[in-house]
């Protein structure tokens, strides 16, 4: 059955286009990719689907069941995870769980062991007398995740969940959310991050001005790129002779603790980081030297 069934889907503001004619099946248990550029629909798409916004047609079923002819059932089957903090800064940080299991009509005993649960997989466990105002931006991301976990939805919408997180805090995101999708939950992912959906994504749809331009599996989308270039900062100071050593990869030192690598189709990130390792260098925290999102729908739209 289709977690996600949507058929025709348009919106228009006035005269002003937002989505248009989308056609998208999530299958139950998948883990699925939307890739976008700003402006291109993602917010009013998402808002649709939690009926914060009307679409102007045609239909959406999430679990089988329409929008249109039943929210309620639906809505239970779905949460978001937005990018923007949404909860009440000043409560417990073990309060905000439970009080949404409330809404739910989940008894306190079930949400309070539940709570526990996800603060721990989730790394909150010991700050879960603090008010959530006193966490990190990080910690309050992860907060909002346990809360949306707490009355266990069957579909869940996590939108750019690790957005300016660090490598070691991304990872460890990325392996409690491959477990999450294991054990049954359906789950459909926003990001700008390609390398995102590499490592967790079965499939991808990309969105360009307001249509789907692509909707297949990852692997296939990502054979047409080429290469990419990446910059990494590391903990060490990179060796003098690094370039000569890296020489496959066209490396090239930028500073003290700065490097300049290219990925060709034959390489991985996690084969250069194995690398790295070897060389006694940590990488901290890696971008890309060009938007490698912004190459991809050049290619897919020139």
């Amino acid at each position: 059955m289709s977690a996600i069934k949507i058929k025709w889907l348009t919106k228009n503001y006035w005269e002003n286009k937002v989505l248009k004619k989308i056609d998208l099946d999530i299958e139950s248990g998948d883990f699925f990719a939307l890739l976008w550029q700003n402006g291109a629909g993602k917010t009013t798409m998402i808002s649709i689907l939690t009926n914060l916004v009307k679409k102007d047609g045609w239909k959406i079923k999430i679990n089988g069941t329409s929008i249109d002819k039943d929210f309620a059932s639906a809505r239970k089957n779905i949460w978001v995870v937005p990018q923007e903090f949404n909860f009440d800064q000043f409560e417990k940080v073990k309060n905000i769980p439970v009080i949404q299991a409330g809404y739910y009509g989940i008894s306190k005993k079930v949400a309070t062991e539940r709570t526990e649960k996800y603060l721990k997989q989730l790394w909150l466990w010991e700050k879960r007398e603090n008010k959530a105002r006193e966490l990190s931006g990080w910690m309050k991301r992860r907060l909002m995740i346990a809360r949306a976990l707490v009355h266990e939805p069957k579909i869940l919408i996590l939108d750019e969940p690790t957005a300016g997180v660090d490598v070691e805090l991304r990872n460890g995101m990325w392996d409690f959310i491959r477990e999450l999708n294991k054990s049954g939950t359906t789950i459909l992912l926003t990001t700008h991050y390609l390398e995102e959906v590499e490592a967790l994504c079965n499939r991808v749809a990309i969105i360009h001005k307001w249509e789907i331009i692509r909707d297949t599996k990852t692997k296939f989308l990502l054979e047409e790129l080429q290469e990419e270039s990446i910059i990494l900062n590391t903990n060490e100071d990179i060796p003098k002779d690094i370039e000569n050593t890296l020489k496959e990869f066209q490396a090239e030192k930028i500073s003290k603790k700065e490097l300049s690598v290219v990925l060709s189709k034959k390489h991985s990130l996690n084969g250069l980081f194995t690398l790295l390792n070897s060389l006694n260098i940590e990488v901290s925290s890696f971008r890309n030297k060009a938007n490698r999102l912004e190459q991809l729908f050049i290619h897919l739209t020139k």
